[in-house]
């Protein structure tokens, strides 16, 4: 068996360093002593080490990624529950994890329902696993995202702060009916939109139809184009059920022996 010079053994060490190739820092003397044994061909060797250097490059860039999308803790495409929104199908929902379909064209997605429907719980969902298929996501809610493009409009770095949206193959803005009906605040979105329009892909989750986005945005001229341009290229899912969290505190009321009767929420509005 052949051995390897401890000082070429260290050389090799401190260009590896040099070169940052950590993974095959780590295994290739063991990888050698493998190759010794049963004869590798040189390049079978160099190959096995490349393939787990690029898995672990692959590895800290997902680990990366999920810490700059600011995802909620805990939201996976597992433990959502389809039962609860049967017009929205596990099928569909799994192509779009995958991404190219829709994030290639800039295409957009846009989840309806009333509070307490799973909207957040699926929007994050798909970014997690977007970004695990090797996308680059950013969850925010509409109204912390838009405070900050206030701030760069105040600062006259309102482009600056747009373009350096753009390396997010996806943008999540979450309630996006929350905002006010404020002109400074529904323009800079409208800029956004606008901003991304067939280039870069947008997830939005709304409470309100279409309809009702003029509580949104204060001109009629605005609301228009704006829906206009998320609608052009999107896919629309309706999640329009009972809420999710009313039903579970419903459930959990019954299970520790309330009358159903004293249980039920009183309806809001």
């Amino acid at each position: 068996m052949k051995t390897t010079d401890p000082v070429d053994a260290a050389r090799l060490e401190l260009m590896l360093t040099e070169l940052r190739l950590p993974a095959i820092k780590l295994l290739w003397s063991r990888f050698a002593d493998q190759a010794d044994k049963e004869g590798w061909p040189a390049a079978r060797f160099l190959a096995a080490l490349s393939e787990h250097e690029i898995a672990e490059r692959d590895r800290r860039r997902i680990e990366r990624h999920l810490v700059d999308a600011r995802l909620p803790v805990g939201k996976t495409l597992e433990s959502f529950d389809f039962d609860t929104v049967p017009m929205v199908g596990k099928a569909q929902v799994m192509a779009l994890a995958a991404g190219d379909s829709w994030l290639e064209k800039g295409a957009n997605l846009i989840l309806f329902g009333p509070p307490g429907t799973g909207k957040s719980h699926l929007s994050a969902a798909l970014g997690l696993a977007l970004v695990e298929n090797g996308w680059r996501v950013l969850f925010t809610r509409t109204t912390d995202l838009v405070q900050k493009l206030q701030i760069a409009r105040r600062d006259l770095a309102l482009a600056a702060a747009i373009d350096k949206l753009d390396k997010y193959h996806l943008l999540i803005l979450d309630d996006i009916a929350y905002i006010s009906k404020d002109q400074a605040e529904t323009s800079v979105l409208f800029e956004l939109i606008s901003a991304r329009y067939e280039r870069r892909s947008m997830l939005i989750t709304a409470n309100q139809p279409f309809g009702d986005w003029n509580r949104i945005f204060p001109d009629p001229a605005m609301t228009l184009a704006a829906i206009d341009r998320l609608v052009h290229h999107s896919t629309i899912l309706e999640m329009n059920v009972e809420s999710y969290r009313r039903r579970t505190a419903l459930e959990q009321k019954r299970g520790r022996g309330r009358p159903a009767a004293h249980a039920t929420p009183k309806s809001t509005s």
